[in-house]
C-alpha cells in the first residue's frame, strides 16, 4: 500500500471527512514521525511497532568492483521493530 492508497482507504471509511483533510492528517502523522526520528527520539505505535534510529559506526569498507579499501563514515539508519499484535496477525494468530 502506498500513501495515496492509505489516504483513499481512510477517506472511504470516514465519509464525514473531506479527502483533503484526510491527506493533511496522514501527512502530519508521517511528518511528525520523521521529525521525532530526526531528533533521535523513538516513536511507538502500540500494537503496530516502534520506529527508532540506530547509529552505524564508521568503518573501512571495500569497493566491490576494484577491491580497494574505502572509508565509510558513521551514519544513522531508521529501524522498525514490529509490535506483538502486528507480528501475531502476520503469523495467523489473530485474537
Amino acid at each position: 500500500m502506498i500513501r495515496s492508497e492509505l489516504i483513499q482507504k481512510i477517506a472511504e471509511e470516514n465519509t464525514h471527512l473531506y479527502q483533503r483533510d484526510v491527506e493533511r492528517i496522514v501527512n502530519t502523522v508521517f511528518d511528525e514521525i520523521i521529525e521525532a526520528m530526526a531528533r533521535g527520539e523513538r516513536v511507538e505505535l502500540r500494537g503496530f511497532g516502534a520506529f527508532s534510529v540506530k547509529v552505524r559506526d564508521a568503518r573501512i569498507g571495500r569497493n566491490p568492483r576494484t577491491g580497494e579499501s574505502v572509508q565509510v563514515d558513521q551514519k544513522a539508519v531508521p529501524f522498525f521493530k514490529t509490535g506483538k499484535l502486528l507480528r501475531d496477525r502476520l503469523n495467523g494468530k489473530e485474537e
